[in-house]
């Protein structure tokens, strides 16, 4: 699943990952669930019960739901706003627990100098709570919307070939990761 994380008028975010889609298309091995956090759109934290439970009764988690269980792999594309993370994202990660864990992310940040580390720096700790195995190898693009120009994102070689990588070893984490899925479902 490749989950557009921000939600803005106007944002980079998706010229970024219709990016990512081509290169996961041209990488193969995976299926796509394009998530779209603007087009989801869902509430904030409307749900009654702790997510632990899996007692939802809104439609909208119900549905998010749905999908996150089937993905086998993420691939985050996410902002960072004021050295910290989309609040959409955290919303949505907030929204479940179970239907993450032991599987892998790779995560592609945007920003300024810092290519959106800190935003994806200080989302680890909620990921790692809800039992998401991030790869070693993400991709950070420093002063993106230099590369945007009329709603395209034109990437750097160096870019493309660490998001190759990261999608290599999204593949290899999700073969390791499999059976531990498997056993907690049972």
């Amino acid at each position: 699943m490749i989950v557009v994380a921000s939600v803005r008028e106007g944002r980079i975010g998706l010229p970024i990952a219709e990016w990512v889609r081509s290169e996961v298309e041209e990488h193969g091995g995976f299926e796509i669930d394009w998530a779209d956090l603007k087009e989801i759109a869902l509430p904030l934290m409307s749900e009654p019960n702790h997510p632990k439970l899996r007692k939802y009764t809104q439609a909208s988690t119900i549905a998010w739901s749905e999908r996150v269980d089937a993905a086998d792999a993420f691939v985050f594309v996410q902002p960072e706003y004021n050295f910290s993370y989309s609040p959409a994202l955290k919303n949505a990660l907030d929204h479940l627990h179970q239907e993450w864990w032991r599987k892998p992310l790779g995560t592609v940040s945007y920003g300024g100098i810092s290519g959106g580390t800190r935003g994806a720096a200080a989302l680890r700790g909620p990921e790692m709570v809800v039992g998401l195995v991030p790869t070693t190898v993400n991709v950070e693009l420093a002063w993106a919307f230099k590369q945007v120009e009329d709603g395209e994102f034109t990437p750097r070689d160096s870019q493309q070939a660490l998001l190759q990588t990261m999608l290599t070893e999204l593949v290899e984490l999700d073969g390791a990761l499999a059976p531990l899925r498997a056993a907690h479902h049972r």
